[in-house]
């Protein structure tokens, strides 16, 4: 109790009332400085700090928005320390474990939520809830197949890896990235010597974002990861097919209890990372267990389980260009796992540049195309709904339709130097500083996958 005392011995009442609400023991001082420069913009504001107590004091009641100014690039610092305000607060008196405010999504009584870019951003914490992961359907493997393998996807998964072209197509986020509206197709530059591939105009076989011809992967935008389900369940409360796929998931005549189902499970690890230069691997592999990992250029000997130091790796084949880029890596990347959703934030003062087959579908982009991420700014990467979607029809197109997702859960990403079409570097393997991220979810789910479903049926032959 003393300790406690001597703690808030030069703090004032309100700041006092405030922190009796906090949750979690860590980080005490850095609490009492983030609840005391909230109350002393608060008490410019009339009423602000009685309804800021009183959504505090009765959680399951409604509440008004408590708001302050909204600085010019949304942060606020406490004690050296910048960050969002919701997701501070939010921190202080809900969630000591936030790392993001991708974890966060306002409630519609929220009149000023902090992503609706108003003068005034709302830090009442119960406004804001929190984004929970999905539950993915398990995917349903016939026991017996069944498909024709005439009607097989390989032919098509081949043909559109023959026509990737032989330097990645390049787009900048946000510039080259359209809100999701069916058109967001990227096109490939009239002056490009690279063909298209066949489905679309440079972009994934008929993406959320694309607009060809309906084919098995023609997925809606915004339904739920539907797994295969029987002829006369799978019309909706509507009377809605829940996808428009063209053809059955399972033969029709095939009864419920021909089918395996594989279950998704989250791994102790969500990812492993690797860094190379050039086309030299560097170091050991990097397994992440915290859903927040930064990817720097320091040097934190501390062995911190979130942070993965690219600095303290030493490489005897190291040239001069390598050294200087690995100089301006900095703050590198933060990596957020949150909700089945995979984003990158780029805290470099120079941009990364993203390869991510998911993201690219997503998008409407080719599957190679590189994203350029200028410094401050994040994008979703990986998507686990969109990955089921795909995964559960790829199932009744054969083996090799799902062995060809494997290359979905590997994403590759460089520091300060680019590759493409648009660089004179025509490989990730060119660039001084890369590393490659291995989802492991999405892998271990395949693997069970491919395992239930046996051999393929098609020989070993030597197109890769």
């Amino acid at each position: 109790m003393t300790s406690m005392s001597s703690l808030f011995s030069f703090t004032s009442p309100a700041v006092k009332r405030l922190l009796g609400w906090k949750q979690g023991d860590e980080e005490e001082k850095w609490a009492e400085k983030a609840v005391d420069a909230l109350v002393k913009k608060l008490k410019k504001k009339k009423g602000a700090m009685e309804d800021l107590e009183k959504a505090l004091s009765s959680p399951g009641q409604p509440s008004k928005c408590v708001t302050i100014p909204r600085s010019l690039d949304g942060r606020l610092q406490v004690s050296h320390r910048k960050g969002l305000p919701h997701v501070i607060y939010c921190r202080v008196w809900r969630w000591p474990d936030l790392q993001s405010h991708h974890e966060l999504k306002p409630l519609e009584v929220c009149e000023y939520p902090f992503g609706s870019k108003q003068k005034e951003v709302c830090i009442n914490p119960y406004h804001y809830k929190r984004v929970e992961s999905p539950v993915l359907p398990p995917v349903l493997v016939p026991r017996h197949s069944e498909f024709n393998p005439q009607h097989s996807l390989l032919v098509q998964f081949r043909n559109l890896s023959h026509n990737e072209p032989h330097m990645p197509l390049n787009a900048t986020f946000p510039d080259s990235f359209q809100q999701h509206s069916g058109g967001g197709s990227f096109p490939i530059s009239p002056n490009s010597p690279y063909p298209p591939s066949p489905a679309s105009s440079g972009t994934y076989p008929n993406s959320p974002a694309s607009s060809g011809p309906s084919s098995p992967f023609q997925l809606p935008a915004d339904t739920p990861p539907p797994a295969y389900m029987p002829p006369d369940e799978q019309m909706g409360q509507d009377g809605s097919q829940s996808m428009e796929t063209g053809t059955s998931m399972v033969p029709q005549s095939m009864p419920r209890g021909d089918v395996q189902p594989v279950e998704y499970e989250e791994p102790s690890h969500w990812c492993s990372i690797v860094y190379y230069e050039l086309n030299n691997r560097v170091g050991e592999a990097y397994h992440a267990s915290s859903t927040s990992v930064l990817v720097d250029g320091f040097t934190d000997p501390s062995n911190n389980k979130n942070r993965f130091c690219l600095g303290l790796l030493s490489n005897v084949n190291r040239n001069s260009t390598i050294e200087n880029t690995r100089r301006h890596i900095g703050k590198g990347v933060h990596l957020y796992y949150v909700g089945g959703e995979v984003y990158a934030e780029c805290l470099s003062d120079t941009s990364i540049f993203v390869q991510s087959r998911n993201c690219n579908y997503h998008h409407g982009f080719h599957p190679t195309t590189v994203c350029k991420i200028p410094s401050g700014c994040s994008l979703k990467i990986f998507n686990n709904q969109e990955f089921a979607q795909l995964l559960a029809q790829s199932v009744n197109h054969g083996f090799e339709a799902v062995y060809e997702l494997t290359k979905m859960c590997t994403i590759r990403m460089s520091f300060v130097k680019g590759w493409g079409a648009e660089y004179h570097r025509q490989d990730v393997t060119s660039t001084p500083c890369w590393i490659e991220v291995h989802l492991h979810g999405p892998l271990q789910w395949l693997d069970k996958v491919l395992t239930q479903m046996g051999s393929p049926l098609n020989p070993i032959s030597s197109v890769s």
